[in-house]
């Protein structure tokens, strides 16, 4: 029995606005700034196999991988071993997760003993461990120098919180209070999805919500065929540069090489270069998040985000490379650096054989800062942990956006008062970086500035961005934007650093402006 169409949008938003009720509460409980004013989380909705039904309008780096996470964690785990009460939790990047602050939680949902769904969302902690506060190292070698490591356990045992489980990871920890406050924000949220859920099974019963799930899943898929459809057929391909692996000013290419045929879209990343000793590297899940990025932005950015979104994409990556990494490779920064020049490559390859949808280049990086260390008020450990916006690329209907968040980012920013309030820093400088957007008849939009000073103590720095040595590039006759910067003091360094500053030091970060799209008119 299939759903008719009122019947789908009864499902498709029901299920929907549960996602968001859990990241809502997960943002109004959490204890970080970077999770309750940032907003860096996401949550869904699966299916006991771990298929995706719903997810709310988070990240999209972390919608796109979280699938990949929970049906691997759920698979490694074992769901014949869950009860109710049960929550898991996992950062494992090699099981498809993006970097080791991005901690998972799992939260199956049992009724009448039948396993009938799971609830999960994934937070960015400010801190976990690692050689250096905010374990967002870009010089690391290994990932066991990233921080501590989860494997799919049980953080809670039919509703009993493992406290040696817990003790044992916040010992690892350098934020152990903000940890703990947010990992409890985690699980409670998920707990309010799982009552959300009951209800629904207990209206629609267990048939009826398996059936209507499933309806939503087939629904999202016919309409990605349609949406696939409408693109010209062809093939292209597209080579762009990480710029530093982050320990050297090394290029390192990510090739894509795009086809669309028919309802499909084949993507190979497999002539991309091998994992390098630095923290750029990524897992296979952030190169198909960064698909189903792409598809949607450049054919219909309401295409339902579940399971069938992603049903007529084929990817291929090769282990082992920049876009595949395999153990012990560090990936701290590939969220930040390298997702953002996969979705460029994309775009790249699809510009061979569309006309007038792709946008030229953005700032190429989520800018991240992270500073950390002891506090010598209290004498307690602190991580603020940032990444910051840059200049939109242009496109065909308009101009760049400014200073904003693009691409695998959605995140807001910290506000100067809770950076001043939270932590021993003081900000000087935080202004939109103008003039740097690229030229054309569609203006690329303007980076950033930030400049924040160590106001007491000492503290360790990573500052890490991209597009210094080169630029976003524009399209159709549209210029380059303007490369960023890191300082420290008023010194330059290379753009992915790590460095300590003492009293009265400061860094700062200018983001690149996004590429210009048409040339410009007189």
């Amino acid at each position: 029995m299939t759903l008719n169409p009122v019947e789908i949008e009864i499902a498709r938003n029901r299920l929907k606005s549960i996602a968001e009720e859990v990241g809502t509460a997960l943002i109004r409980t959490s204890y970080s700034p970077n999770i309750k004013d940032r907003r860096d989380c996401s949550a869904g909705l699966y299916l006991p196999d771990g298929e995706l039904i719903a997810q709310a309008e988070h990240i999209p780096l972390h919608l796109g991988l979280m699938p990949t996470v929970i049906r691997n964690a759920l698979a490694e785990y074992g769901t014949d071993r869950l009860r109710p009460g049960d929550v898991l939790l996992t950062n494992n990047p090699y099981l498809g997760g993006p970097h080791l602050p991005d901690i998972c939680v799992i939260t199956p949902v049992h009724h009448a003993g039948e396993l009938v769904a799971v609830v999960a969302n994934i937070a960015h902690h400010v801190d976990v461990g690692g050689i250096t506060p905010g374990s967002m190292a870009a010089h690391a070698t290994e990932i066991f120098q990233e921080g501590i490591r989860i494997p799919p356990v049980r953080l809670f045992r039919e509703g009993t919180l493992d406290e040696e489980l817990l003790s044992l990871l916040l010992t690892n920890i350098r934020t152990a209070d903000k940890t703990r406050g947010d990992l409890m924000a985690q699980v409670s949220a998920n707990r309010l999805g799982a009552r959300r859920i009951l209800e629904l099974v207990d209206e629609w019963g267990t048939t009826g919500f398996d059936r209507s799930c499933r309806a939503l899943v087939d629904y999202a898929e016919r309409r990605t065929r349609a949406a696939i459809a409408a693109l010209p057929d062809g093939t292209g391909t597209f080579t762009d540069h990480l710029e530093h692996t982050g320990n050297a000013e090394e290029p390192t290419a990510i090739v894509v090489t795009v086809t669309v045929r028919g309802e499909e879209i084949d993507i190979d990343l497999t002539q991309t270069d091998d994992q390098v000793r630095g923290a750029v590297n990524c897992s296979f899940a952030v190169t198909q998040a960064c698909a189903a990025y792409v598809l949607k932005t450049l054919t219909d950015p309401t295409l339902p985000s579940n399971a069938g979104l992603t049903r007529p994409l084929t990817f291929h990556t090769r282990p082992g490379s920049l876009v595949h990494a395999q153990f012990p490779a560090p990936v701290a920064q590939g969220n930040i650096q390298t997702s953002q020049r996969i979705v460029d490559a994309m775009y790249g390859a699809f510009e061979q054989f569309t006309d007038g949808i792709v946008p030229a280049a953005s700032s190429g990086s989520m800018s991240i800062v992270t500073i950390g260390g002891i506090d010598p008020r209290d004498g307690t450990y602190y991580s603020y942990v940032e990444t910051y916006g840059g200049g939109q690329g242009a496109w065909a209907g308009g101009d760049g956006a400014d200073a904003t968040h693009t691409h695998m980012t959605n995140t807001r920013n910290t506000p100067c008062e809770v950076i001043e309030r939270e932590y021993p820093l003081r900000v000087g400088t935080y202004a939109i970086a103008r003039g740097t957007g690229g030229t054309g008849r569609q203006r690329g939009g303007d980076g950033l500035v930030r400049t924040l000073t160590v106001a007491r103590g000492e503290a360790t720095v990573v500052a890490a961005t991209s597009r210094v040595t080169t630029a976003p590039w524009g399209l159709d006759g549209g210029g380059e934007g303007t490369p960023g910067e890191v300082l420290r003091e008023d010194t330059p360094v290379a753009s992915m650093s790590r460095f300590d500053l003492g009293t009265g030091e400061s860094v700062t970060i200018r983001t690149a402006g996004g590429g210009g799209y048409g040339t410009p008119t007189a």
